[in-house]
């Protein structure tokens, strides 16, 4: 066995750090779906099973969010959206960069809803067992960028500005030795939202309605990718609009609009009943 700086040599394997903090954070964030699932009175094994089809999805939804929106550094390399579809064995090489949250949101509820639909449980109840162990997923995974010294922020003199090696830097930006750690600010940012999500599900239990928990999810970490946005230097573009804090704004919107209206309407028949 041997270990470089990006995974361990086991053999004839090859084991990526990166893929490693992958698959440790969705086993940790299924552990604590699964307590959620035992303390409202859930089978917990439909965790795991649903895992391996959320995962599925996400992994082909974040796939297919990079195919399609991939960031200026590698376009400038030529590796555009035409180029994967001119060579589309290259769509299914994962592990040479190219993976959009986004994208793996949508696709892991996808897959979600397809192991529900196919179960015969409530999609809404689920999804919300789910909500809070999505963004600890997020706040381990993110941690993957840091070994691959990737998507890192704006050249920053800050103390805990990080150190990117030359040949990780990008090309306007090589004169530049520390940079803002922006996987280090969405991976603290996102376990808050962890924290904050399962204090809602206790606190508020008697009042929030099925699928609330997740409308909340997509409020407050829309939100903080926003605002990360402004700090990072190779965001996926869609003509002069960057996609990431496009999509973000709006789906932050829409739900607070729609947790606006679902709460306005029970509230109505509650005062209706009353």
């Amino acid at each position: 066995m041997s270990i470089d700086s990006l995974g361990i040599h086991l053999g004839p394997l090859y084991l990526r750090f990166y893929g490693l903090i992958l698959v440790s954070g969705a086993m940790i964030a299924g552990y604590l779906a699964s307590v959620e699932a035992r303390r409202k009175g859930h089978d917990p094994n439909h965790v795991w099973d649903g895992l391996i089809w959320a995962l599925i999805g996400g992994i082909v939804g974040a796939r297919l969010y990079h195919v399609f929106t991939p960031p200026p550094s590698m376009i400038a390399l030529g590796i555009t959206t035409e180029a994967y579809f001119k060579d589309p064995i290259k769509i299914l090489e994962v592990w040479n960069g190219g993976l959009g949250i986004p994208g793996g949101i949508i696709g892991g509820v996808i897959g979600l809803w397809l192991y529900t639909y196919r179960a015969k449980l409530d999609f809404l109840t689920w999804v919300d067992i789910a909500a809070p162990a999505l963004p600890l997923a997020q706040a381990i995974g993110r941690w993957g960028n840091f070994v691959n010294q990737e998507l890192y922020g704006k050249p920053s003199d800050l103390p805990w500005a990080i150190y990117i090696a030359p040949p990780y830097r990008l090309p306007a930006y090589t004169d530049a030795e520390r940079f803002h750690p922006t996987f280090f600010y969405e991976s603290v940012l996102t376990f808050l939202i962890c924290l904050a999500l399962l204090h809602v599900a206790r606190r508020y239990a008697d009042r929030i309605k099925p699928g609330d928990l997740f409308l909340i999810y997509l409020v407050l970490y829309p939100t903080v990718r926003f605002f990360i946005e402004f700090l990072r230097l190779d965001s996926s573009g869609f003509g002069n609009l960057n996609i990431n804090q496009t999509l973000s704004a709006l789906v932050a919107l829409a739900c607070v609009v729609v947790l606006a209206v679902r709460n306005r309407r029970q509230r109505r028949v509650k005062a209706a009943a009353a």
